[in-house]
């Protein structure tokens, strides 16, 4: 399967969307758990950034092996997007993150979490200056629902307060999210999983030099972690965070991005919303409001609109993959 180049259209995209949608889902879907269970971890007495730490170190370790597995000697590879690479890591992993954390300090939670997942929008715009790809007019309205979706699902309609600096954060994370989709797209001979393996490895060593000269507060815990269904040990808590919701999220979202292309997976990937508010109804008993509920019929009705809104391939004869 192709890869995509700056969202442009390939014959191979009537072929890889389908799967790119699953893969997007699964990306979704596991992302869409690690606001629960770090809100477990945390609440047993574990630092912000303590649990993303090992969230991400846990997961790179996990990715070694197949990242070998995949570059099957090729580590030219590797040193050729060494670049590419280190900025996935400090940007879309370690930066993000970092962003966000900070935002939550001082705005408050869903307010940061909207700014951050406009991040779709900042990835429409920048295809369209930087590479001149204008948003079609489906596109254009997707987004607008889409979003409007997201301010129902935070339930934001009833105003809340903005700090200047936490919004900075949030503005901060928000484009590291889209990052996270442009680079995940990006042409590229390397493989997901070592493009996954080794960003996470770059995010874990800079989150670790971020928590040992003291940048970010470090403390952890031991114990059982309490959720609705029941306590689990803090480290099955904290091994679900690296494995599932960073090793497979991360992996399954560069799959995404590349089948489907960074604006599409960016908008698909709103769904996390929706995954996210189960998450909370089954491990935390939050119980999502009418409103959230219509919100997350727009997300999925923007999704569409954007998905309608792609060219169309033109389709050529059939032609042996030699893979």
């Amino acid at each position: 399967m192709a890869v995509m180049t700056h969202d442009e259209a390939r014959v191979e995209r009537s072929v890889a969307t389908p799967s790119g949608l699953w893969w997007a889902l699964i990306s979704a879907a596991s992302f869409g758990g690690s606001g629960s269970l770090g809100r477990g971890l945390i609440e047993l007495g574990w630092s912000p950034a303590a649990a993303v730490l090992f969230r991400v170190l846990i997961a790179a370790l996990a990715l070694t092996v197949p990242t070998v597995f995949a570059l099957r000697g090729r580590w030219q590879l590797l040193r050729a997007d060494a670049g590419l690479v280190v900025g996935y890591g400090l940007i879309a992993v370690a930066g993000t993150q970092f962003a966000y954390f900070n935002a939550v300090r001082t705005m408050p939670v869903a307010m940061a979490l909207l700014v951050e997942y406009a991040a779709p929008i900042a990835v429409v715009l920048f295809l369209w200056l930087r590479h001149g790809q204008r948003p079609s007019v489906l596109t254009s309205a997707g987004a607008v629902v889409a979003i409007g979706g997201l301010v129902l699902v935070l339930d934001l309609v009833s105003g809340a307060s903005v700090d200047g600096a936490g919004m900075f954060w949030a503005l901060l994370a928000m484009a590291g999210a889209a990052v996270y989709f442009v680079l995940s797209a990006h042409d590229t001979h390397l493989p997901p999983i070592a493009l996954a393996g080794g960003g996470l490895w770059v995010g874990a060593i800079a989150m670790a030099l971020g928590c040992v000269t003291g940048l970010m507060p470090y403390s952890t815990a031991t114990g059982d972690v309490s959720f609705t269904i029941g306590d689990v040990p803090w480290w099955v808590a904290l091994v679900m965070l690296g494995l599932v919701t960073a090793a497979l999220a991360y992996v399954a979202g560069i799959f995404a991005s590349r089948a489907l292309g960074s604006r599409l997976a960016s908008f698909v990937a709103l769904i996390e919303v929706l995954f996210s508010l189960l998450f909370g109804m089954v491990l935390l008993g939050q119980q999502p409001a009418a409103v959230q509920l219509l919100g997350g019929l727009l997300i999925l009705g923007g999704v569409v609109l954007v998905k309608l809104g792609e060219p169309v391939p033109e389709l050529e004869p059939d032609v042996p993959d030699p893979t």
